[in-house]
């Protein structure tokens, strides 16, 4: 079968239909639309400004925000008209880029004054983390389209919420992993779940080895920069002092605010590694994870280390971070990737491997249990085009299921999960947590191989404990954690907002 049939099949399935090579992104969402991977809204009610454009409003300017503005600026279909940022140093900066390219925008320092603005029609979200739902929530209640980057969610709770919200309020909201909008991937997945040769799936692996250095010691807690209002910037957390010597970014590593790696670049992989298992509808029944912020003591909290198990019938899922280099510390030389076999040179620092009997996909690689290529390589990758496929969207009236507020909920639930079992977890000796996860021989492989590499960074467990977490065992109807340690567990997935910031749907 040639490449154009193979689209041309996959097209048609239930998972993700792609477009045909000589179709344009808009004639081919009107034929694939009408499949059950979508969701209707009602129709789009055409913006007053020429053409009838999307007036679109970029919320956090920052470096993802950066991105969505210049993403934005080539689109078809739409128009950039406002941006918003708490801190007026950034916006002022923006404003003045795009007006040296003749782009006239309206500045908002507060999201929701910009949500009153009748001349918007769609936002797209690039905060922190822990106001992407807040914000995309009272985007939709306000008359608003909403593309919000991942995670969707800083908990699992409010994910659910910007679900119900998106369909009480019959509006389009589109989450933030491009590899959805990859042709690349979509083929793979296609071949995936036809007759690979390889046999049984075995288990879906998402890795996200990516060196992160130290992000310093505060001496004592400061205050925010002048230029940003951070009453703002807090939102619905606590105002407190800032803990961290660079404001801006290095929040990711501290949990009121990010989710760590396994939050910050993991979704791009658990939203593949979920795709592998034909997306599951619902979260896996239970999560385990080890980990620890190894090698330096500094204002982060969040794990540089983390493996994490997911129960997903019949395969499991499991995660990998690593912020530590290969070896002996030395970040400016070679960093840690995953080979899934010594019988190939391919591996990869950040994506998926997919585990079959008879062999693996790595990043699109097909290689039998003999290190033999079997195929062509897939060119997956993210897209470009996935901003362009959100525009497109509201034009249509319709959003595809694989882009929808549920996926990326389901996604973002993933590391939620992981991080609840680490943060009620324990510090163990290395003994005990192999001990305690020998029954199960995928995991226990990849904790053998974490211990490994710490050793290789000069790390002594004996003194520098791994946290174990518990087994939570999880409702997927309820979305609640069950068992001994349910309320604890619980009670880091629900989190406080304050007035003002509140999430009410």
């Amino acid at each position: 079968m040639g490449r154009a049939d193979r689209l041309a099949a996959y097209s048609n399935t239930r998972m993700n239909p792609i477009p045909l090579p000589n179709q344009s992104r808009r004639s081919f969402l009107r034929a694939s639309l009408a499949s059950a991977t979508v969701l209707s809204v009602p129709t789009f009610l055409r913006a007053q400004g020429a053409n009838g454009d999307v007036r679109v409003a970029v919320i956090g300017t920052g470096g993802r925000g950066s991105g969505h503005i210049g993403q934005y600026l080539k689109a078809k279909g739409c128009r950039l008209v406002a941006i918003c940022d708490c801190d007026q140093k950034a916006l002022d900066r923006h404003q003045a880029e795009l007006k040296n390219k003749n782009v006239e925008v309206k500045t908002y320092l507060d999201f929701r004054k910009l949500l009153e603005d009748k001349d918007i029609d769609a936002v797209s979200i690039a905060t922190p983390n822990h106001t992407h739902s807040l914000i995309a929530i009272r985007a939709v209640q306000a008359g608003k389209h909403v593309f919000v980057e991942k995670p969707v969610s800083h908990n699992i709770w409010e994910g659910r919420q910007l679900v119900t919200a998106s369909e009480k309020y019959g509006k389009t909201i589109m989450h933030g992993m491009q590899r959805r909008s990859s042709e690349g991937w979509a083929e793979c997945m296609e071949w995936v779940k036809g007759n690979t040769g390889l046999g049984k799936m075995t288990l879906s692996r998402g890795l996200c080895y990516k060196s992160r250095q130290s992000i310093g010691k505060s001496s004592a807690p400061t205050e925010a920069p002048s230029s940003v209002n951070y009453d703002l910037w807090s939102g619905p957390r606590e105002i407190k002092p800032v803990n961290r010597k660079q404001f801006h970014y290095d929040w990711h590593w501290q949990w009121a605010y990010g989710s760590g790696d396994i939050g910050n670049q993991g979704p791009h992989q658990f939203d593949v590694g979920r795709w592998a298992l034909g997306d599951p509808g619902e979260s896996p029944t239970s999560v385990i994870c080890v980990g620890g912020r190894f090698g330096y003591d500094d204002d982060g909290e969040t794990p540089n280390t983390q493996i994490a198990f997911f129960d997903f019938k019949p395969v499991p899922m499991i995660f990998e971070v690593r912020g530590l280099p290969k070896a002996k510390m030395e970040f400016k030389k070679f960093q840690s990737k995953y080979m899934p076999s010594p019988k190939v040179n391919q591996g990869t620092e950040i994506g998926n491997v997919i585990h079959f009997e008879g062999g693996f996909i790595v990043e699109g690689q097909v290689y039998d249990n003999d290190g033999k290529a079997v195929r062509e390589r897939f060119k997956v990758g993210e897209s470009g085009d996935h901003c362009a496929h959100f525009i497109d969207s509201i034009h249509e009236g319709k959003v595809r299921k694989i882009w929808n507020a549920e996926t990326g909920h389901l996604c973002a639930s993933l590391p939620h999960m992981a991080n609840t079992s680490y943060r009620i977890g324990q510090a163990s000796k290395p003994g005990e947590i192999a001990e305690r996860i020998k029954g199960n021989a995928q995991f226990s492989e990849t904790y053998e191989r974490m211990k490994q590499h710490l050793a290789d960074n000069d790390i002594d467990l004996e003194k520098s404990n791994p946290v174990l977490g518990p087994v939570l065992t999880f409702d997927p109807k309820s979305e609640k954690f069950t068992g001994e340690l349910a309320d604890k567990a619980n009670a880091i997935q629900t989190e406080t907002y304050r007035p003002g910031f509140e999430i009410k749907i």
